[in-house]
């Protein structure tokens, strides 16, 4: 859901003197984040720690990123693969046919 138009955007004002002072510096540093839902063109060309419920995630926020929040880009599930089968017979080298084999002789 988003945030009412007449509240405006929601900023933290500490997060954003600092990248305000890393700016007048021309200074590049990981800034660590434990909220994920910051996004501003100020940030264009930082680096920020993003928290994802379990360690920090770095990710360098470009221009296409304004308007997305910080936690897109900081996956919080990691995908090992479905299990089955075939997962299973790849595994252990034997190969995987989609179809039964034929009868000889026919």
């Amino acid at each position: 859901m988003a945030r009412s138009l007449k509240k405006g955007p929601y900023w933290h004002e500490s997060l954003l003197k600092k990248v305000g002072a890393l700016n007048t510096r021309n200074e590049k540093r990981v800034v660590k984040l434990v909220a994920r839902e910051y996004r501003d063109p100020d940030f264009v060309g930082h680096t920020f720690a993003v928290h994802n419920g379990n360690k920090f995630i770095p990710v360098y926020v470009t221009e296409n990123m304004v308007g997305h929040k910080l936690g897109e880009f900081s996956p919080t599930r990691l995908f090992r693969g479905h299990s089955g089968k075939a997962v299973d017979k790849k595994a252990s080298g034997v190969p995987v046919s989609s179809s039964p084999p034929k009868p000889a002789g026919r």
